[in-house]
């Protein structure tokens, strides 16, 4: 429960001191991962818009097209190559918004898995390991109408 208030909080709980900073990498970098994917979404859909419209002032496309040639990508005088350029924008814009949106599932994700690791923590808190356990493996005949061999394994828990 306490996993649930607080990520975190669970493995504190459980004494897993060690297991606290995978726990806040991984929001960490998931909110990394959101940062920068919006900020690239906005940026090549800023950049998008101010391309396909025909207003001269608005040009932070240049920004991304700093390696061609603002003569090369002409509507009127080479629609292929402006075509070229609107098709990448488009791949960077569905791009960024696709991964920008796995990670905010991936924060819930990240925030289930917590909980998760610190309730099977919890339940397994106090189960005994001891070195009185045995395995044992022993030839078994098969009750069958035929001849048969088997092997049988069973474990022995000494107390």
């Amino acid at each position: 429960m306490l996993a649930l208030t607080f990520p975190g909080l669970g493995q504190v709980y459980n004494r897993k001191y060690w297991k606290v900073p995978f726990v806040y990498a991984g929001f960490g970098g998931l909110a990394y991962a959101i940062t920068y994917n919006s900020s690239n979404y906005t940026q090549f859909m800023k950049a998008y818009q101010d391309f396909i419209d025909d207003i001269p002032e608005t040009d932070s496309y240049k920004e991304l097209l700093s390696f061609a040639n603002p003569e090369d990508y002409d509507r009127e005088l080479h629609p292929n190559i402006y075509a070229q350029y609107k098709e990448q924008m488009l791949r960077g814009i569905d791009g960024y918004k696709k991964y920008r949106d796995l990670s905010y599932i991936g924060i819930a994700v990240w925030y289930l898995v917590t909980v998760l690791d610190a309730n099977v923590d919890a339940s397994l808190f106090n189960y005994d390991i001891s070195n009185n356990l045995d395995l044992e493996v022993t030839p078994v005949k098969l009750p069958l109408s035929g001849a048969g061999v088997g092997l049988n394994v069973s474990m022995i828990v000494t107390f």
